[in-house]
């Protein structure tokens, strides 16, 4: 193996996974490192939306799981419910997600090596990897929400006023889906989405600013907690967050981020893996039309519905005066409820 390569691709996630599998199908010479073991977990609501699946099998991958026809809010007795209009989406493990990209990657010819990478360092011409041997003319960082690329190069940007940090916390109960839908049912403190994963299988994700256990949290959603007693539970909780992260740029000399590395606002609309995908797609299409420059742009270009309706969404939430009318304002405008569903899938 050339200790010189096109792509090195820091993180094996689905962010630099797809990365990595369009750079490999676009005749890059890519590596990835990557310490964990493959199947990677992690918390995560498990729900693709549409254009996640699209982009999944424009990459020829087939995720096991379960459709997915809409999203339905709730919110004691008032609920709304949207239907996706362009196909389904699915309910799929993270896990199973991670090993059917990691296995196309390992097809592709791509190696994935077991590094954890602490030292970055950039010339005019390229990306070397201290005490590695390895160099390529580009870094791709997709090491995810915390990225400690971003952190090294001086990227971070602190998210100032953007109201009390949130949290997510996941946890698989073996229970029978009772609906097709993904359920965000709405607390006072926090959200509950309830995702169809299998037969009798679903996954229970809070996105919340209070700091207190799984189980606690959950207690809030008294009628939901009915439904999943605590012998029901076959995974342990996992959580995630902060979850707001910015970055100043996706580009920085030869250096491009992607997925939740190049910047993440909230859970709230579950487009985490479909804006990986977008990032993973426009990032090797730039470097392949030798434009890495535009990257950035294209990167705002792309995400930018997401992110003005999901921190719209997010700041309304964190308002005390907001918050108590976001779901009753969503069940009286059900045509407007779905248009914003849509626009996001």
């Amino acid at each position: 193996m050339s200790d010189s390569h096109d792509l090195l691709v820091v993180g094996g996630g689905p962010a630099g996974l797809a990365t990595a599998l369009h750079a490999a199908r676009a005749g890059l010479d890519t590596v990835i490192a990557e310490p964990r073991r493959a199947p990677v977990d992690k918390a995560c609501g498990e729900g693709l939306m549409p254009g996640a699946v699209r982009a999944l099998t424009a990459l020829g991958l087939e995720i096991p799981g379960h459709p997915i026809t809409g999203i339905r809010y709730i919110q004691g007795r008032r609920q709304v419910q949207a239907a996706f209009r362009h196909g389904p989406g699915l309910g799929a493990r993270r896990t199973h997600l991670h090993s059917a990209l990691h296995r196309a990657v390992l097809d592709a010819g791509v190696p994935v090596l077991p590094l954890r990478v602490e030292e970055v360092r950039q010339d005019t011409t390229g990306v070397t990897l201290p005490g590695t041997g390895l160099r390529a003319r580009w870094l791709v960082a997709a090491d995810g929400l915390h990225s400690s690329v971003r952190r090294t190069l001086g990227l971070e940007v602190k998210t100032r006023g953007a109201g009390s940090p949130r949290y997510g916390l996941r946890r698989h109960y073996a229970v029978p889906p009772w609906s097709p839908y993904v359920e965000v049912h709405w607390g006072a403190q926090a959200e509950a989405y309830i995702t169809p994963l299998g037969p009798a299988l679903i996954g229970v994700a809070l996105l919340t600013a209070r700091r207190a256990p799984f189980t606690t949290q959950l207690e809030s959603f008294p009628e939901l907690a009915a439904r999943l007693p605590p012998e029901a539970a076959v995974t342990a909780v996992r959580g995630a967050g902060p979850l707001r992260q910015r970055a100043r740029t996706r580009a920085h000399g030869r250096v491009l981020l992607v997925g939740d590395a190049a910047g993440y606002i909230d859970a709230l609309t579950g487009e985490g893996v479909s804006l990986a995908l977008t990032g993973a797609e426009a990032l090797v299409a730039n470097v392949r039309r030798g434009t890495p420059s535009r990257y950035d742009s294209d990167w705002r270009s792309a995400t930018r519905r997401h992110r003005l309706l999901t921190d719209l969404l997010v700041r309304a939430r964190q308002q005390p005066a907001l918050a108590p009318h976001i779901m009753p304002t969503a069940a009286r405008l059900p045509r407007l409820f779905a248009a914003a569903v849509n626009a996001l899938a």
